[in-house]
């Protein structure tokens, strides 16, 4: 069975363990096994010191992403005007070692316009800066990442912004790189 690396900001959602379990459940349905990285599997965390626990989860994510045939990421804009930093260097891994990369966004506002609001409310010294136009819906550093799994990023359809939290789009990237991969779904209520 294929395993996908379920990368994104979920982890901050306050019910983030229900929805990775609900992840889980979208990607069985299409034979792919999701590895959440979730933080409470490891041992202790609550008692480490703050920086010893950072590391913890980091070794733990980097020991589930080489578990991992592929990542499945999150590229909703989170804490700005682009994707979280944390899944950008996580697709840069993916990456790096050639392995499938599929992503998807939440939010149907392009970059160019993210972006511009966000120099747009930046102190006078900063305006003026450039705001990169290429119509895509992130850096174009992120959806060329993904392009290079043999995908585009995906958004939601019809134009219109979804919740954080929405699976709608999440469930069309698993469903599309199941299909690219060649794996099979399973069957229904199987």
């Amino acid at each position: 069975m294929v395993s996908a690396y379920l990368a994104g900001p979920d982890v901050f959602l306050p019910d983030a363990a229900s929805h990775a379990r609900r992840k889980i459940v979208i990607c069985e349905r299409y034979g792919i096994r999701g590895l959440p990285p979730l933080n409470e599997d490891i041992a202790a965390l609550a008692e480490m010191h703050e920086s010893a626990a950072g590391l913890a989860i980091f070794r733990k994510d980097v020991e589930m992403m080489e578990a991992a045939d592929i990542i499945i990421a999150n590229l909703t804009p989170f804490r700005g005007a682009s994707a979280d930093a944390g899944t950008l260097v996580e697709i840069g891994w993916f990456m790096g070692r050639g392995k499938p990369i599929f992503g998807y966004s939440n939010t149907a506002v392009s970059f160019t316009d993210r972006s511009r609001a966000q120099v747009a409310a930046l102190p006078d010294p900063m305006a003026g800066l450039a705001v990169e136009g290429f119509g895509l819906p992130d850096n174009l550093m992120v959806p060329g990442a993904v392009l290079s799994g043999g995908l585009a990023m995906l958004l939601p359809e019809n134009g219109v912004t979804l919740a954080f939290d929405a699976l709608d789009v999440f469930e069309r990237c698993v469903a599309a790189a199941a299909a690219h991969l060649g794996v099979a779904a399973l069957p229904a209520g199987g």
